[in-house]
């Protein structure tokens, strides 16, 4: 781990600390697989809201593997893309009952054969249920991993890859917890708030915004 990586690290570990949080609510590995799938193109807020009573009416992974597409489509509406999603929970949870005797597998390799599972939920689940040093990127870890440098890649499997070589395993899954939160709070996609920002020394971005300013 470089200096300046060490630096970034110590500075989010100050601001937001190092305690594990996952925004989705779930009391199992099930709960919190169906709510990562929900959580595509939708808010967690929006998500935790469905799932409250989601999880009520379906509260197994042979009830989600039994239930009618058309009413599954109807309960998660509000999550969008909600005919790809309701189709995927199901054929999910009836491969999961059928190979798996109902229980959530934990290698990367099996999740990501699960019908829409690809490795940012596998990540989700391995990182969160099973404490597998994992590097879940999403669009925040996207967007800011750029900004800061440590990427310049576009494909989210190629940026996994590189975050895995710059950060040190304990941050793996650390690493995503602090970006959603920045990302969220200061480093948004478009008028990002670089006043209250406390990486700007690290940000490409930034300097590059202040040479134009300068000129």
């Amino acid at each position: 781990m470089t200096k300046r990586t060490k630096e970034i690290l110590d500075k989010l570990d100050e601001v937001y600390t190092t305690e594990y949080k996952c925004y989705l609510n779930h009391e199992n590995p099930g709960q919190l697989l169906i709510a990562t799938m929900l959580s595509a193109q939708c808010t967690d807020a929006r998500v935790n809201i469905v799932t409250r009573d989601l999880f009520v009416k379906y509260p197994n992974m042979q009830a989600f593997a039994d239930a009618d597409l058309k009413e599954l489509e109807q309960d998660i509406k509000p999550t969008g893309f909600y005919h790809n999603k309701a189709k995927n929970i199901i054929g999910c949870a009836q491969m999961i009952c059928g190979k798996y005797g109902g229980e959530v597998p934990s290698a990367l390799e099996d999740l990501v054969q699960l019908p829409g599972v690809g490795r940012k939920t596998a990540n989700v689940i391995r990182g969160n249920i099973f404490h597998e040093p994992s590097v879940v990127v999403d669009t925040h870890v996207k967007r800011i991993s750029k900004r800061l440098g440590f990427t310049k890649e576009e494909d989210p499997e190629k940026i996994e890859m590189e975050l895995m070589k710059v950060l040190p395993k304990d941050h793996w899954i650390l690493y995503n917890i602090q970006i959603i939160t920045f990302g969220r709070q200061i480093c948004f996609a478009r008028n990002p708030k670089c006043e209250e920002c406390f990486l700007t020394d690290y940000c490409r971005e930034y300097r590059e915004r202040q040479k134009k300013k300068r000129k």
